[in-house]
């Protein structure tokens, strides 16, 4: 009798447990923070919003973050975003106990819907080196920071690939089979490191399901995996392509269409990139607060995260979220969600 009720509680238990909805688990906010060490060599502090000086991950700790996402670049001039140069930021993560995300753009420089470019060192490889020479930077990269105790999280295999990568090669349009081929050669490379890490394929527009359904339609025609489905957020640019007339208008597409792309490719989604206009902090951080909200309550809990690109940055860029070196309102977004 003892033994059938210590059965019968231990069924109740894991029903409990399995029952218990995906919201529970850890919802990521991160930023993108991969141009932290080029500020410091530029001179540029940081300071919290009492004025104290932070180093950047520091400050994104104290902001209500959990994770960084880092960029690498193959040969960058200066070699800022190279792997050494990563890995000095990764260990920084490391150091404030936040989970790092890696994002590989395979190029020497800006890699996204716009351009795509080849790194310099590739330049004239045939499409099978080009698999070996991706896969040999994702590996040499990745073992690099697990050699150092780093554990990735997530690894992006390119950045924004809405048309694909390493154009002409693996331009999505004209050759999807071959962006395909080097998405499974990044994927492999990197389980050979990570098993365990999530595998991202990122797009921009995350309003528009007609160019996710164009790319991962391809990937899986072709055979090519991912983990995770990442997705820009952007009101701005979505507004200035025309694709949105407003805000709002941005927020329900892109939360429909994350719904839309889980029950359809089966996997969870995180959006690795938004951003507000600074100039509007006030109106930003509403904007912020909906978006994490809705990422975190619409969505069935399977969309694990959002990361804001560059807060930090200021000048030319419109959708930081710094002024005079210090965070304006929109940060307090993170720190105000419901828990």
């Amino acid at each position: 009798m003892m033994r059938n009720k210590l059965i019968a509680t231990l069924l109740c238990w894991l029903t409990a447990v399995c029952a218990m909805p995906q919201t529970e688990r850890t919802f990521w906010l991160g930023a993108d923070i991969s141009g932290t060490t080029q500020l410091e060599a530029m001179g540029v502090k940081l300071y919290n919003q009492k004025g104290e000086i932070r180093e950047n991950t520091a400050l994104m700790k104290e902001l209500g973050l959990n994770a960084v996402r880092l960029r690498v670049w193959v040969n960058p001039r200066g070699g800022f975003c190279n792997m050494h140069d990563v890995l000095d930021m990764a260990k920084r993560a490391r150091y404030y106990d936040m989970d790092v995300m890696i994002d590989f753009h395979y190029s020497d420089w800006w890699a996204d819907p716009g351009k795509q470019h080849i790194p310099a060192a590739w330049q004239y490889f045939k499409y099978d080196e080009m698999k070996y020479a991706l896969a040999e930077h994702t590996r040499e990269t990745l073992q690099l920071l697990k050699d150092h105790s780093i554990d990735v999280r997530w690894v992006q295999v390119g950045n924004e690939t809405t048309h694909g990568f390493l154009w002409p090669m693996g331009r999505a349009e004209e050759n999807m089979e071959q962006y395909a081929g080097l998405t499974e050669a990044g994927y492999q490379a990197v389980k050979s490191v990570y098993p365990d890490a999530v595998c991202i394929v990122h797009l921009d527009g995350g309003c528009d399901a007609k160019r996710y359904d164009f790319i991962f339609d391809g990937l899986r025609q072709y055979g090519a995996h991912w983990d995770m489905i990442g997705l820009s957020v952007y009101p701005y640019w979505d507004m200035e392509a025309k694709l949105t007339r407003s805000e709002d208008e941005t927020l329900q597409k892109a939360i429909d269409n994350i719904n839309r792309l889980q029950e359809k490719y089966h996997c969870e989604t995180m959006i690795v990139e938004t951003g507000v206009l600074v100039k509007e902090p006030v109106k930003g951080k509403a904007f912020m607060k909906k978006l994490i909200q809705a990422a975190r309550q619409q969505t069935g809990g399977r969309c694990r995260g959002v990361f804001y690109w560059a807060p930090e940055l200021e000048g030319h860029y419109p959708l930081g979220a710094f002024e005079n070196h210090r965070p304006t309102v929109i940060m307090e977004a993170f720190q105000e969600r419901e828990r």
